[in-house]
C-alpha cells in the first residue's frame, strides 16, 4: 500500500497546471489525501477513476481550507471533522477568524486494518492571535485519534503547520517563538508522540535539509531554505509496518510537496 499526503494549495490551480495528473500517473498512490483543496467536489473535475473521492469542504467560507481522499481501496466507514464531543470537551470554539470546525479541515477513512486521518491544521498567524486556538486544536486532534487507536492503529498525516525540532527548518534562531516554531505549537506535537504516535519520517531520518515547505520570496524552494511541517503519524501498534517515509521535493505545482509512506 502507497499512502500519501499533499497539500496542494488550491486544486484546481494544481490541475490547471497539470501537476495532479503528472502526480498520479507518477506515483500512483493507493490513497491519497489532500489537505487546502479550496474548492468543492464538483468543482475540479479530472480523470479519477481509478479513485472513490471523498471530500470535506469549507461551510461558511467558500474556496477556503478543505481537505480529501482519494482511495483505490474502499473504506468501511468516512467521517468528516472533529466529533462535536470531542471539540466540545476542549473548547474548540469559533475566534475572530472563525469556527475552524467548520471548515473542512480533517477526514478519518476507517479500513478493515487501521484508520486514514488526514487534517488541515489552522495556522497560528503571523501575530500569534491563533495560538489559543491551536491549543485547543492539537488538544482535539490528539484526543481524537487517541480514541481511534484504541479501535484500530491510526495513519495520521497532513499539513500540521509545526516544525517540531531546530532540524525540521532551515532557520530555527530566526523563527524561535514565531508561527509554526512556538513553545506551544512544538508542545502540542509533543502531545502526539506521548499519546502513542510515532514521527515516522524522524524515525529513519536524522538531521536538516529534510523540508516539505517553502516560502514563494528570496527563491526559498531553490536554496531549500525551507520547514518540514507536513507528517506521517502511525500508531505505535502498526508503525513497523510502515516503511519508505519519503518527501517528494521534485513535485512542483505547490508551496508544499507530498510525503509519503508504504504500508
Amino acid at each position: 500500500m502507497k499512502l500519501y499526503s499533499w497539500n496542494v494549495n488550491g486544486i484546481r490551480a494544481v490541475l490547471r497546471k497539470g501537476e495532479l495528473q503528472k502526480f498520479l500517473a507518477e506515483h500512483q498512490p493507493d490513497v491519497l489525501c489532500l489537505q487546502e483543496t479550496k474548492a468543492e467536489q464538483g468543482q475540479a473535475e479530472f480523470d479519477a477513476d481509478d479513485y472513490q473521492e471523498y471530500w470535506n469542504s469549507s461551510r461558511t467560507r467558500k474556496g477556503y481550507s478543505g481537505t480529501a481522499i482519494f482511495t483505490k481501496v474502499t473504506p468501511v466507514k468516512v467521517i468528516n471533522d472533529i466529533p462535536h464531543d470531542i471539540a466540545e470537551k476542549h473548547d474548540l470554539e469559533a475566534d475572530t477568524y472563525g469556527q475552524a470546525n467548520d471548515e473542512g479541515r480533517v477526514i478519518a477513512a476507517e479500513f478493515d486494518d487501521y484508520f486514514v486521518v488526514t487534517a488541515y491544521t489552522p495556522n497560528a498567524k503571523d501575530d500569534l492571535t491563533r495560538i489559543p486556538l491551536r491549543e485547543h486544536w492539537d488538544a482535539a486532534m490528539t484526543d481524537y485519534c487517541a480514541r481511534l487507536q484504541t479501535k484500530k492503529p491510526v495513519l495520521y498525516c497532513g499539513d500540521m503547520n509545526v516544525a517540531h525540532t531546530p532540524d525540521d527548518l532551515a532557520n530555527p534562531k530566526a523563527n524561535k517563538g514565531k508561527k509554526g516554531f512556538t513553545d506551544e505549537e512544538r508542545g502540542g506535537f509533543d502531545n502526539w508522540l506521548a499519546a502513542g504516535f510515532v514521527d515516522v519520517f524522524r524515525r529513519d531520518h536524522d538531521g536538516n535539509g529534510h523540508y516539505t515547505w517553502w516560502s514563494h520570496f528570496a527563491k526559498s524552494r531553490e536554496r531549500n531554505v525551507g520547514w518540514r511541517i507536513d507528517y506521517w503519524l502511525a500508531s505505535e501498534s502498526i508503525a513497523d509496518r510502515v516503511k519508505n517515509p519519503r518527501i517528494h521535493v521534485d513535485q512542483m505545482g505547490s508551496d508544499h510537496c507530498p510525503v509519503s509512506i508504504e504500508l
